[in-house]
C-alpha cells in the first residue's frame, strides 16, 4: 500500500461540483495506492503511521492535535513510467481489491480516533488543498509476510 501524505492548510474535494469532503483548517491529505497483496496487516500499518507521523507543525501528529484527514483514493500512485510515454497500472489493484481496503484505512483511522474526510471511490474528483510548508512524504508499507 501506498500514501502520498501532504500537510495541508485546507483541502477539499468535489464531485460534480459538489464538495463531498473537506476541511478549512490544518491537516492531512492522504492519497491511498492499493497493489494486488494488500490486505489487513498494510491496512493497519498505513493507518496508523498516517495517524502518528509527525508532519504538522512543532513536530506534532495528527494524534496530537486532532488534525483532518482528508482521505482520497488514487490508484495512479502505482503507476510505472519506466518505459516508454505511457504508464502502466498493473501494479495497482482493480477495484474490487482496492476500494474495501481504502474503506478499511479510512475505517481504522476513525476507530483511531482521527476526524476522516473522504472523497469518493472511483469518482472524478477536484481535489484543491494549500500545501503547509510546502511537506509531502511518500510511505510504502511493508510488504505481507
Amino acid at each position: 500500500m501506498r500514501a502520498l501524505i501532504q500537510r495541508v492548510r485546507h483541502a477539499n474535494v468535489t464531485v460534480d461540483g459538489a464538495i463531498v469532503g473537506g476541511f478549512e483548517e490544518p491537516g492531512l491529505l492522504v492519497y491511498i495506492g492499493v497493489t494486488h497483496s494488500d490486505g489487513p496487516a498494510q491496512v493497519e500499518w498505513t493507518a496508523r503511521k498516517i495517524w502518528d507521523l509527525r508532519l504538522l507543525r512543532e513536530e506534532q501528529s495528527a494524534s496530537d492535535v486532532g488534525a483532518p484527514i482528508l482521505v482520497v483514493s488514487q490508484f495512479t500512485l502505482y503507476g510505472d513510467a519506466r518505459k516508454g510515454r505511457r504508464p502502466t497500472w498493473q501494479a495497482a489493484a482493480p477495484g474490487p481489491v482496492s476500494e474495501p481496503a481504502y474503506d478499511a484505512v479510512c475505517d481504522e483511522l476513525v476507530r483511531l480516533g482521527a476526524r476522516v474526510e473522504r472523497g469518493v471511490f472511483g469518482a472524478d474528483m477536484r481535489v484543491e488543498s494549500v500545501n503547509d510548508g510546502p511537506v509531502t512524504l511518500i510511505l510504502e508499507s511493508p510488504a505481507r509476510g
